[in-house]
């Protein structure tokens, strides 16, 4: 289970990869099975089950087995924390989902680009 008071730099480090935010993206949509997560990815399922690990470790998902599959779900209250560290600064507003969400998916979309779109 993800640890209740994660520490920021366990979750600024996990924002910090690419791949990470990716996943985090995907899951915006809905809960997935590991398979489904690593399927768009060109990396190994062991590589993607470390992914996972450091995003569980960080409180920013979350992963139910169910029968002989695991399932990961994003578990929004995780970023509180970098939330309010950030509004500390009076400079930052709270962290709105919404556009954590468009964020995320033009990160995913930059990563990842539709190979049947034309130029």
């Amino acid at each position: 289970m993800a640890p209740q008071n994660p520490n920021l730099d366990t979750i600024f480090a996990a924002l910090a990869d690419p791949t990470r935010r990716a996943i985090l993206g995907m899951l915006l949509e809905d809960d997935m099975s590991v398979t489904d997560v690593a399927a768009p990815f060109e990396v190994s399922l062991a590589a993607i089950s470390k992914h996972l690990a450091v995003l569980v470790a960080a409180g920013l998902i979350g992963q139910e087995r169910r029968g002989r599959i695991i399932w990961c779900k994003l578990e929004p209250e995780g970023l509180r924390s970098a939330s309010v560290w950030m509004q500390g600064f009076g400079q930052f507003e709270p962290v709105d989902l919404d556009d954590f969400e468009r964020f995320l998916l033009t990160e995913l979309e930059a990563a990842h680009p539709d190979p049947d779109e034309q130029p």
